[in-house]
């Protein structure tokens, strides 16, 4: 798509290209009235096309995948890096410092240094770099990311639990010392590098659990927790892979505060997210689906009452190659520009 008269494209670089999300920013920034794409790069497809990497791309004229090292960053005004977690805080650090840039690894959304290198079991390797990073839930964090030079993409489970849950911590409508987070992702939040665990074989027609008491997004969501209740929160999470390409299905199980209903807490998100674009809180009795939000930058979300007294169900689904991660990913980077928000992701879910 040409770039609208009054806005200058901006070159896009987008580091790891030839994984799920790589190829997510692709699709969508190819429609961006506002980018072109200038540098792909892949350390393994080094010298390829993206047409034999991905042949879904193969009429849209990028240019060819490159290592990391061999990008002329003059030619680049904004980096996405979607590289491995781990893999990114040497080479962010090592960027020309004017280039602004949203990583959507996990290598900056820990701002204590030493919880992160108790989940990652590696010392932090750019810790001044660190500092600078900000937290990118774009809906609760707009200010901050607009001035941002590093933002640090949330994990699709964070953002899917954390959108929900933050604005009712915040207004004091459920209590934070007993939150169970029950969570379920498509097969593709696990990348693309071939692993025998993600076989077809090893994932169709099945469901399993992982990370089971200690999975890398619970400090996370803890941190960002802790934060709007105004003290330490500790979260029960469970991930499950289920056997579909893409999705992701939250159910959080909260207890309400004294005097509170499930009415009050749909009533209190519909009120907070009521102007948003992306965030669609579902009318009582409702239940969101998967499929509902697949290909899209939307969360949708309801409240439920529980059997169990003073309990609430709290249910949200997004695509985790979008919202979780692209998606959101694109939609910081026009407040970092001060394009509007929806631009280049205004396209509805993709059903069946």
């Amino acid at each position: 798509m040409p770039a609208s008269p009054d806005i200058s494209p901006v070159r896009i670089a987008i580091l790891g290209a030839s994984g799920y999300t790589g190829a997510e920013l692709l699709r969508l920034l190819v429609r961006h009235p506002g980018a072109r794409i200038a540098a792909l790069t892949a350390e393994r497809q080094a010298g390829k096309p993206m047409a034999e990497v991905f042949p879904h791309l193969a009429h849209l004229g990028l240019p060819p995948l490159v290592k990391v090292e061999d990008v002329r960053w003059d030619g680049v005004d904004f980096v996405f890096c979607a590289l491995p977690h781990g893999t990114t805080q040497e080479i962010i650090a090592a960027l020309p410092g004017h280039l602004p840039v949203v990583d959507l690894s996990a290598d900056f959304r820990l701002t204590d240094l030493d919880s992160y290198a108790e989940w990652y079991g590696h010392a932090h390797k750019a810790p001044d770099l660190q500092k600078q990073a900000v937290y990118g839930l774009t809906e609760l964090n707009r200010q901050g990311i607009r001035s941002a030079r590093l933002v640090a993409n949330p994990g699709c489970y964070p953002t899917a639990t954390l959108l929900p849950l933050l604005p009712l911590l915040l207004d004091g409508l459920v209590e934070a010392e007993d939150i169970i987070v029950d969570a379920k992702s498509g097969v593709s939040g696990a990348g693309r590098d071939a692993k025998q665990q993600n076989l077809f074989c090893e994932v169709a027609e099945g469901m399993h659990a992982y990370g089971v008491g200690r999975h890398r997004h619970m400090p996370e969501m803890e941190q960002e927790l802790s934060l709007a209740a105004g003290r330490p929160v500790t979260i029960a999470f469970t991930p499950h892979l289920i056997p579909m390409n893409r999705g992701e299905f939250i159910t959080t199980y909260v207890r309400l505060a004294r005097g509170r209903s499930a009415d009050d807490l749909r009533a209190a998100l519909a009120e907070r997210y009521r102007a948003e674009p992306f965030v669609k809180v579902l009318p009582a009795g409702v239940v969101p689906h998967t499929k509902h939000v697949r290909g899209s930058n939307e969360l949708h979300l309801s409240v439920f009452a529980d059997r169990l007294p003073g309990r609430a169900i709290v249910l949200s689904v997004l695509d985790n190659l979008v919202k979780g991660a692209s998606g959101q990913a694109i939609q910081n980077m026009n407040l970092m520009l001060g394009h509007g928000e929806t631009m280049g992701l205004e396209g509805i879910g993709l059903f069946p």
